[in-house]
């Protein structure tokens, strides 16, 4: 008897958090190293209002960052397709960029932007941005021939066939790339609010570090776990949902 859907999720939840409360109870670790799943439930029951204030704030800086890398990588993308010159000056431009550790820079943007929002949103983009270009470019260069050369035959204007067949085309290369970007986003806006910040999750983890109040940082990080899979699964229930012709097996 195969269980629902729905369920599998919840069974994998209540099998990690039985083997978390096995391994605290045979190691006998101490609280300030490894907490009990209930000392974590008490945290996040008694600090929610300090959890949620955080966590409104990365999920902000996450959303942002989303946006800001789809639209920056598509435009890229599209850029690329489009035009030959610009394919030859900025391709090879894009690749050598993904050489540089995005976490490297974190210092920098927090030094340039400031410890505010912006340099978190800035690190969120540079770790969206190349999976989303990638992704729709490995999409619009695929385009099925036959179709191009159907429009041609018809005298389609390049413009024409990029907007109405090349783009639709690769709408599904582009839904796997944002996937990957919203898997990825948190890490950009948690690793800036580490390098400095003065609210957010990632920031709330240093300070509860700090005074060894290691029940709350674990709270915090499951919010964090959380809203990550909460986006993943949004974003792809809506690509599901908007491409319907995206074959599945």
């Amino acid at each position: 008897m195969s269980l629902p859907k729905a369920s599998r999720p919840a069974l994998v939840f209540l099998v990690a958090i039985a083997a978390w409360e096995l391994l605290v109870r045979v190691t006998g670790a101490p609280a300030f190293i490894l907490p009990s799943p209930l000392a974590v439930a008490s945290a996040l029951v008694e600090r929610w209002p300090l959890i949620l204030d955080n966590a409104l704030v990365t999920l902000a800086e996450i959303l942002l960052g989303l946006l800001l890398g789809t639209l920056l990588g598509s435009a890229s993308a599209l850029a690329i397709a489009a035009f030959a010159s610009l394919r030859r000056w900025l391709l090879p431009v894009l690749v050598v960029s993904q050489a540089i550790p995005v976490f490297a820079l974190a210092p920098m943007l927090v030094l340039w932007l400031g410890y505010g929002m912006a340099s978190k949103v800035a690190m969120a983009t540079l770790i969206i941005y190349f999976p989303v270009t990638v992704a729709f470019l490995d999409g619009l260069r695929r385009t099925e021939p036959g179709w191009l050369d159907l429009a041609r035959t018809l005298g389609a204007k390049p413009a024409s066939a990029l907007l109405h067949i090349r783009i639709p085309a690769a709408l599904p290369a582009l839904a796997s790339g944002l996937r990957v970007a919203t898997a990825v986003a948190p890490i950009g806006a948690v690793v800036g609010e580490w390098v400095g910040s003065s609210a957010g999750l990632g920031y709330l983890m240093l300070q509860a570090n700090a005074r060894l109040q290691v029940d709350l940082m674990f709270a915090a990080l499951c919010v964090l776990a959380a809203m990550a899979l909460g986006l993943y699964f949004l974003v792809d229930r809506l690509a599901r949902r908007l491409l319907p012709w995206q074959p599945e097996s």
